[in-house]
């Protein structure tokens, strides 16, 4: 369950990686941005929690939208590197934005309390399956999309080649919106995710990046499928080290594993090319 809930946002960043070629750390302010805007939905509007991730999921996809055009998209012609700190840089300023008008406390989503289900000596709760079977449907979404509509496939033709997509009257820009669309909203999906399972709060996006960018480095940058493998990886990984570990260097297992697969396999387990 963690891993499938973890590969929501890594498809999100390993999407516009492929089609933008930088990586974009906003997806951890956006994780936040569309965790807060499933919460407003969730308790200022009354709606139920899986009504309110469609509201995380065109919040935060817009925004991406906004930012990227209104700050990152002037600076493409700089470079990869120049993208990603200012990328950082943005992710700063927007996690202060949610600070400033959320405040520092924890917020909880309003739901039904329900028992745990026990299986064995394993304790289960009815939010986390709900959560695994959103994170599913998104993904499904995503899949289906890229493989059976005309945009999706312009995505891929963009993300494979962009000279030649570009020769074929494909519009990289119009494609690149998309991109930050999906990619930004998936990201909001998984914030709301997370804080269905414990709570939110202007940090919830920070803890997760590096899971995220170790997910999509071992799955191969660039390749969706490889940001799912990659993400159940880390996932179980991370739940299994708790066996061992305390929970306070969990975040450590990325770092482990981003190690050990640039060593390895540069190009992570189903990457094709490095870019």
């Amino acid at each position: 369950m963690a891993g499938t809930i973890l590969a929501v946002p890594a498809i999100g960043f390993t999407a516009i990686f492929a089609v933008l070629r930088f990586p974009n750390f906003t997806v951890a302010a956006h994780a936040t941005i569309g965790a807060f805007a499933g919460y407003i939905a969730n308790t200022a509007l009354g709606l139920p929690a899986w009504a309110a991730v469609v509201v995380a999921f065109l919040v935060a996809g817009v925004s991406g939208v906004l930012n990227d055009t209104l700050v990152l998209r002037p600076l493409r012609p700089s470079g990869a590197l120049t993208m990603a700190i200012a990328a950082i840089a943005l992710n700063i300023a927007l996690e202060n934005v949610v600070r400033f008008v959320f405040g520092n406390d924890h917020r909880g989503y309003e739901l039904a309390l329900r028992r745990d289900w026990r299986l064995g000596s394993l304790r289960v709760g009815p939010q986390q399956v709900e959560n695994f079977a959103i994170a599913l449907v998104a993904m499904a979404a995503v899949f289906l999309f890229l493989a059976f509509t005309r945009t999706g496939k312009a995505m891929r033709a963009v993300a494979d080649n962009p000279t030649l997509a570009g020769i074929k009257g494909i519009d990289a820009d119009r494609v690149a919106r998309l991109a930050n669309l999906v990619g930004m909203g998936l990201a909001g999906i998984g914030g709301m995710l997370l804080g269905l399972d414990t709570s939110i709060d202007p940090l919830t996006g920070f803890r997760v990046i590096l899971s995220v960018f170790a997910a999509a480095v071992v799955g191969g940058l660039g390749s969706i499928p490889g940001a799912v493998v990659g993400a159940v990886t880390i996932g179980v990984a991370e739940e299994l080290s708790l066996l061992v570990l305390a929970p306070a260097y969990r975040t450590a297992i990325g770092f482990v594993a981003i190690l050990i697969v640039l060593t390895l396999r540069p190009r992570g387990i189903l990457g094709e090319r490095a870019y």
